[in-house]
């Protein structure tokens, strides 16, 4: 069994690689054929990982919504080191569609582990990374002993750094709406804190269609 799943990081960007405007504002960016297709993704992996602001800015369900689709929902994960995840939203609604993994901190309240464990949620306790967040690879470790093999990372910036700083995105679906949002529009991956260039994660491009007005890339992690 490999260490770790394969990790495919889904981006719905501006062409200026922004994800929202300043105010939160994001729905929507990429068109419906860009949206579709996002579906399609989440029917071909076993698990979607969001982080927890994602979670609290979108209020996400994370399943397949695709017309006639009849097969099996992924399991929904969530980085929430501090055990944000509100009870009344639509995961808490829709435990009985697909299971919801929140992956956390040791140190997050006791008392809000147990709530969201009887509420139906399966809460995971991982060591903290050392941005504040959970330690990504230790998530990703924990995935793959459960049986993940094939990882969907749907956002938001923060984890999508945390994953590329680890060296642990494999996959890029890039979608690329012809729309710029500027400089105070929020970013789809977070800083990095580069010094050198030889240091960035490089990637190849396999495959390039236009859906609608937008472009989805695909690219695949060089391998060195």
């Amino acid at each position: 069994m490999s260490a770790y799943p394969l990790v495919s990081l889904k981006l719905a960007t501006s062409l200026d690689g922004k994800i929202a405007l300043a105010n939160g504002q994001s729905q929507w960016i990429t068109g419906s054929e860009a949206r579709a297709q996002g579906h399609k993704l989440r029917a071909e992996h076993d698990a979607i990982l969001v982080g927890s602001g994602t979670v609290l800015a979108d209020d996400p369900t994370l399943t397949v919504r695709l017309p006639g689709y009849a097969g099996p929902q992924p399991v929904r994960i969530i980085a929430d080191a501090r055990l944000r995840t509100p009870n009344d939203g639509k995961l808490a609604h829709s435990l009985d569609v697909a299971p919801v993994w929140i992956f956390t901190a040791p140190e997050a309240p006791g008392d809000r582990k147990n709530e969201l464990k009887k509420q139906g949620f399966d809460v995971v306790s991982v060591p903290e990374g050392g941005n504040g967040g959970v330690d990504i690879c230790a998530v990703l470790s924990a995935l793959a002993r459960r049986g993940i093999k094939r990882l969907l990372v749907e956002g938001g910036g923060v984890l999508a750094a945390s994953l590329i700083r680890a060296g642990r995105v494999d996959r890029l679906e890039w979608f690329r709406a012809p729309v710029i949002l500027g400089a105070d529009a929020l970013p789809c991956v977070a800083a990095l804190a580069l010094r050198d260039l030889a240091a960035a994660s490089r990637f190849t491009r396999v495959e390039v269609r236009q859906l609608g007005d937008d472009l989805w890339e695909r690219l695949h992690r060089r391998k060195t």
